[in-house]
């Protein structure tokens, strides 16, 4: 499942490539579409008992049924599906965290991981920046309840949202879908070859985190990358894109996560990743869904007491002119 010599000249020209069907919805992507309908049985029947909605919706499918309990209850809250923490302001003791075993087995998927070891070698680390996105129907958002965990996602690159310390990791992303992501669904767009202008300034916003300026933009060489699941998109570091509004009538359900060499900085070193392939130490591997899972609660435990250092998450204050 390596990438081809083309598709590796792809990825190092424009900065991103796509691998066709490098996934099988039944075998890699149906188990962690089953753990998440458990997590949204969970979230409905809360609703049901506090009369938020009317029915569980129990009859429906996954995505139907998140459409149906976003349009009751008027807002679907998504962060209990992340595989990452809400804002640190809303962290507590009891956070409800979903870390589960088929999302373990993903990550640690060797299909995925034999692409990625095709563009940053063998001795492959998880890290800890990392995204589920169950995305509704945009008009189903109340505005003021919009993120980008929700909505449209603004332009940036992925080593912008990360701290100092990881700006020479070889950081990778990967991003795919569990359903259809078409335009209309709200694809990603990307800018081919921007990865090459090295990082950009990011300007801080209320709803998308942080977002480059539309000045940096060459709108007329932006495209945008429809996806199936299956599909498979690595994304170089400093590669600009942006994700389309889901103006559909199905959910846009899709992951981002990342992978480094073992031992470079992962940018949010007070989160727990994880050796994900070694060749050359396989025992160092991790293996165990459960120390994964009591990982990210030790680390919420930490930052909710205190005893974890989290820094800014922004490198940039928004003081520059371009970010009036």
């Amino acid at each position: 499942m390596q990438l081809s010599d083309s598709e590796l000249r792809a990825f190092e020209t424009d900065g991103y490539v796509v691998a066709r069907n490098a996934l099988s919805m039944p075998k890699d992507l149906q188990p962690v579409i089953d753990e998440y309908s458990q997590i949204l049985d969970r979230m409905s029947q809360r609703l049901y008992a506090a009369k938020e909605i009317s029915s569980t919706y129990s009859d429906l499918p996954f995505g139907k049924r998140a459409i149906a309990i976003a349009r009751e209850s008027g807002y679907l809250n998504t962060y209990p599906f992340d595989i990452n923490f809400p804002p640190y302001a809303q962290l507590r003791a009891d956070t409800e965290l979903n870390f589960g075993p088929a999302m373990f087995g993903l990550l640690r998927n060797n299909h995925l991981l034999d692409l990625v070891e095709s563009i940053i070698g063998p001795e492959i680390y998880s890290n800890p920046v990392q995204h589920v996105r169950v995305k509704v129907p945009e008009h189903l958002v109340p505005r003021e309840k919009r993120n980008s965990q929700n909505s449209t996602t603004g332009w940036h690159q992925d080593n912008g949202v990360v701290n100092t310390e990881a700006d020479n990791t070889e950081m990778l992303t990967v991003w795919f879908p569990l359903t259809e992501a078409s335009e209309q669904h709200g694809c990603l767009k990307v800018v081919p070859r921007s990865h090459a202008e090295g990082l950009l300034l990011h300007c801080p916003h209320p709803v998308q985190g942080a977002r480059i300026p539309m000045e940096f933009i060459p709108e007329h060489l932006v495209v945008s990358v429809p996806m199936s699941p299956g599909d498979v998109l690595l994304m170089h570091r400093t590669c600009i894109h942006s994700s389309l509004p889901n103006k559909s009538q199905e959910i846009r359900f899709s992951l981002d996560i990342r992978y480094n060499p073992i031992g470079q900085a992962t940018g949010r070193d007070f989160l727990p990743g994880f050796i994900a392939r070694s060749r050359k130490n396989p025992s160092s591997e991790l293996h165990d869904p459960d120390e994964w899972q009591q990982s990210w609660f030790a680390a919420r435990d930490d930052i909710v007491s205190g005893n974890a250092h989290v820094p800014g998450l922004h490198r940039w204050d928004g003081a520059h002119e371009l970010c009036a």
